[in-house]
């Protein structure tokens, strides 16, 4: 007889009693959140969470799940008994707010609607519940005119617009100074917008509000700005969002109520102390958005000591709980503090640093952790320039420094014009009065934002940081004039859309013209002109410097760079490199030793050829030495030559024009007309698939024997002068072992004869590039020929893919991206599917075959942060990268070895 074993029931409805902070994949951020502080017995308003499971299911089929409304139904029942009072109930009713919650923040990117649950009846209830009518009436034009632009789609200008008027009508600049009878009017004004745009009359059933507000929520996730942002931060477009209803509380209620936001620590400076915003007799989203500018949460003490005293002990709390920055909405309402979200909070590169640092001392977190909460993305941020303080600029503005750095850039005053001049290459600043979230394209194409209102808290500041965009907010003595496309600064003059201006979000300075630019402190660090511990140092370089050791002492992955002369492989080593994984010798045959490669091309016999090589090998063998003198001690990568001999000779048009007008002016021009020849000759339809790298070795004789020569004496030459050096002869684009093989035969044997001629024993490997699908697939075979592989993965990217980068990049690319196809560009991240299976495969196969095979990438994938954690995992011994993105690099691989320790702090 077989078991009945119950029907797996899924719930799609959590009260905050019954949820933790782990459970953000199921409640999101927002909702988990909520459960933690409940179960922290801190003072949140009861609500219940709708799951991103139920999220899912509506998306894939269009409908909620049949369950969905009984569960809701149940958890309102229990809400409304705890409250004592119904949903949108004639006398005292109950209200609540419906907002969104994903896994990651994203902030004003989804919807929101409050005060769910006033009509035409229960707004008079609410009126003598609360003892005040201009409460009640600002509560129901605030409904409508969120349920309006949210739920129904309705321009959310025309609601603008008529409060606009509101307050013209009179004679005021402030919302908070319309009374209870304009308000009464506005409402009758936003009910007309609702029906003439949207075709239908505000719902008056409180439940009927609710429910098309939760839809609206869960449609909300793939709407453009959210998707947009969601590319944007690389967040996966398959989590849904949680839907968080809570019953409502008042900030604008009067006087001793009010709104803010706070932060444990300044997300700016990572400093401790206090702050945020704070904001009288206001609701809501008054802070974020911006509208009306704030007070410093400090001024809260004097305000209200009591909510402010109770606040400060509970900001404690919750750092202390979550062990990082955290960040905190609350409302107060009639002296009462009521805490509506916390999360992590987002942080500047230098925070991120700076927090982690201190963190450590504190005892809260370990070295491991303390990776984890920075990344390598907010380390290449702190290394830009920023701004000479000693420059001559002029000074029209400041503002508060929201997000640190130095942005440069015509002033626009729209998303659109943003976008617009980006992609025609300008450098903009999008200047706003507030941004909101439909300003997303405009901010992503900008340097930097300015806007004349709105403090730390704000749209603008949230979102910039966490792009890592400049941004200075609140600069009030600018007068931002949108429409007619122009600012007003101090002293009357006009900025124009178009003129340049600078702005600097480390210190909230606004400039006109552009401002030179110096190296940041960082850079100064790694280049060795700055010491951390000394007296000029200042926190932020102790910070990386400390983080810098963690990572080295933790990482497993060795860190080379991609260096081509003497001069990059000394600024690489300063910067931390333990080698050289990639030198392009094609680099050396440049400038004044073209026309010796020319020469080369354009022998006819074996001696002209020979003569042409060994003019060239004395100049190979000077540039070895000094790149072994420079990485004395440390390995050195060098590729033999690899691009098409084509790419060393003049332009086919310029040679073409040169040779028609000599015949016309009956000029001498036999040498033009040879090197015309040579191009035909060597034209190719496609150089990239043709003769290249290893082809050219086995087809110009002497060609890869003299570069092996050449490394070879100078190897042998800093050895006799008592050097340590580690060459590495790497052959590029090899298909099939039998070329690899050929090749190595002759190296081997010009490597001996030096070693006869010097009498200095050198070990010198030989290894290859993996950069072709079929070396990945034969590596087994190539690693019997190979002591080590290098992943050449922007060619195997392109060869994998089938794409010309060179083309592909500017003629579709962005299209690919915008519509999804790409979350990133190949070439910039590691495809983990594709090329990264290969590399995954070669790597295995090629162990197989030759245990101590070395493995290493030299890309440029080499130094993304991202890629960095996937050669990792594979297994990889060293990444090589340009010198600049070493530290990078350096920092992602230690945060790749700890990562099973931590955790992903967006």
């Amino acid at each position: 007889m077989s078991e009945n074993k119950e029907p797996h029931v899924v719930k799609f409805v959590y009260d905050f009693t019954e949820g933790n902070k782990d459970l953000k994949d199921l409640l999101g951020g927002k909702g988990a959140n909520l459960a933690e502080m409940t179960n922290l017995g801190l003072p949140v308003p009861p609500g219940f969470t709708i799951t991103t499971e139920a999220c899912k299911v509506y998306l894939e089929s269009g409908e909620e799940p049949a369950a969905l409304r009984d569960e809701v139904s149940a958890h309102l029942v229990a809400l409304e008994e705890r409250m004592g009072k119904k949903l949108g109930q004639a006398d005292d009713p109950l209200l609540v707010s419906v907002r969104s919650g994903a896994k990651f923040s994203m902030p004003g990117m989804m919807d929101t609607v409050l005060n769910i649950g006033l009509s035409d009846k229960s707004v008079q209830g609410l009126a003598r519940q609360a003892g005040d009518d201009r409460f009640a009436w600002d509560s129901y034009r605030r409904l409508i005119q969120m349920f309006g632009k949210t739920v129904l789609g309705v321009d959310g200008e025309l609601f603008e617009e008529a409060l606009e008027g509101a307050k013209a009508a009179k004679k005021v600049t402030v919302d908070t100074e319309l009374e209870a009878a304009d308000l009464k009017k506005l409402v009758t004004k936003f009910k007309k917008i609702v029906r003439t745009e949207a075709g239908r009359d505000f719902p008056q059933d409180p439940r009927e509000q609710m429910d098309l507000a939760i839809k609206a929520v869960f449609d909300s996730w793939n709407g453009d700005r959210a998707k947009l942002y969601r590319r944007q931060e690389r967040i996966p477009g398959d989590l849904g969002t949680a839907v968080n209803v809570c019953s409502m509380v008042f900030g604008n209620l009067g006087p001793d109520s009010g709104t803010g936001v706070a932060f444990t620590r300044d997300p700016a400076s990572g400093h401790q102390g206090v702050y945020g915003d704070y904001l009288q007799n206001a609701q809501g989203e008054d802070v974020v958005a911006g509208i009306r500018n704030t007070v410093p949460l400090a001024e809260l003490e004097r305000i209200d000591k009591k909510s402010y005293d109770q606040l400060l002990g509970i900001m404690e709390t919750l750092e202390n709980h979550y062990k990082d920055l955290c960040d905190i909405e609350f409302t107060i309402e009639r002296g009462q503090l009521w805490m509506l979200q916390t999360r992590v909070g987002k942080r500047t590169a230098g925070a991120a640093f700076r927090i982690a640092t201190q963190l450590v001392d504190q005892g809260l977190i370990d070295e491991a952790e303390a990776l984890q909460r920075v990344t390598g993305a907010q380390l290449a941020q702190l290394m830009f320039p920023r701004f000479d303080e000693d420059a001559k600029v002029a000074q029209v503005g400041r503002g508060i420094a929201a997000s640190p750095g130095a942005a440069v850039g015509k002033a626009v005053f729209d998303s659109y014009t943003a976008v617009k001049w980006s992609r025609s290459g300008e450098k903009v600043i999008l200047v706003r009065r507030e941004t909101n979230p439909d300003d997303l394209d405009g901010m992503i194409a900008a340097e930097g934002i300015l806007t004349s209102r709105g403090g730390k808290t704000s749209h603008a500041a949230v979102v910039a940081r966490g792009m890592g965009k400049t941004c200075v907010c609140g600069a009030e003595e600018l007068e931002v004039d949108t429409k007619r496309r122009r600012m007003t600064v101090p002293g009357g003059h006009v900025v124009e859309e178009g003129d340049v201006i600078s702005i600097d979000g480390s210190s909230g300075k606004v400039y006109l013209g552009e401002v030179p630019v110096v190296p940041s402190p960082v850079v100064e660090y790694f280049e060795g002109r700055m010491h951390a511990g000394a007296d000029d140092a200042d926190e932020l370089v102790e910070a990386v410097h400390r983080i810098m050791a963690f990572a080295d002492r933790k990482r497993r992955l060795r860190v080379r760079a991609n260096a081509d002369n003497a001069e990059d492989a000394l600024r690489a080593r300063r910067f931390g490199a333990q080698g050289i994984g990639l030198c392009r010798t094609e680099h050396m045959f440049l400038g004044d030793r073209r026309e010796l490669v020319e020469r080369l091309i354009l022998a006819d016999t074996e001696a002209e050829r020979e003569e042409s090589l060994a003019q060239l090998l004395p100049l190979q063998k000077k540039d070895f030495v000094e790149l072994f003198e420079a990485m004395d001690g440390l390995p050195v990568t060098i590729r033999l030559l690899d691009p098409p001999l084509h790419e060393f000779l003049p332009d086919i048009t310029e040679l073409s024009v040169r040779v028609a007008l000599a015949e016309s002016r009956q000029e001498p021009h036999e040498n033009e007309l040879r090197l015309l020849q040579a191009v035909h000759r060597l034209h190719e339809q496609n150089p990239m698939l043709g003769l290249r790298g290893v082809r050219l070795g086995l087809v110009i004789p002497g060609l890869f024997t003299m570069q092996v020569r050449a490394i070879a004496e100078a190897a042998a030459a800093r050895k006799n002068a008592k050097g340590d050096p580690r060459a590495e002869i790497m052959i590029p684009l090899v298909g099939t072992v039998q070329e690899l093989e050929i090749v190595r035969e002759e190296a081997d044997q010009v490597v001996a004869e030096v070693e006869a001629a010097t009498g200095v024993s050198l070990k010198l490997s030989i290894g290859t590039m993996i950069e072709l699908p079929r070396a990945a697939l034969t590596a087994a075979q190539i690693a019997e020929a190979a002591e080590f592989f290098s992943f050449g993965t922007n060619d195997l990217t392109q060869t994998v893919w089938g794409f010309s980068r060179d083309d592909v990049e500017a003629s579709f690319f962005t299209a690919y991206l915008e519509k999804g196809i790409f979350g990133v560009s190949p070439f910039e991240t590691i495809d983990k599917d594709g090329v990264g299976s290969l590399v995954r495969a070669a790597a295995t196969a090629g162990r197989a075959t030759r245990p101590d095979l070395k493995l290493g990438v030299c890309g440029e994938h080499g130094g993304d942060p991202e890629s960095v954690h996937f050669f990792h995992e594979v297994g990889l011994d060293y990444v090589s990268c340009s010198p600049f993105r070493i530290p990078v690099a350096r920092l992602e691989a230690g945060r790749a070895a700890t990562q099973s320790a931590g955790s992903d702090h967006r």
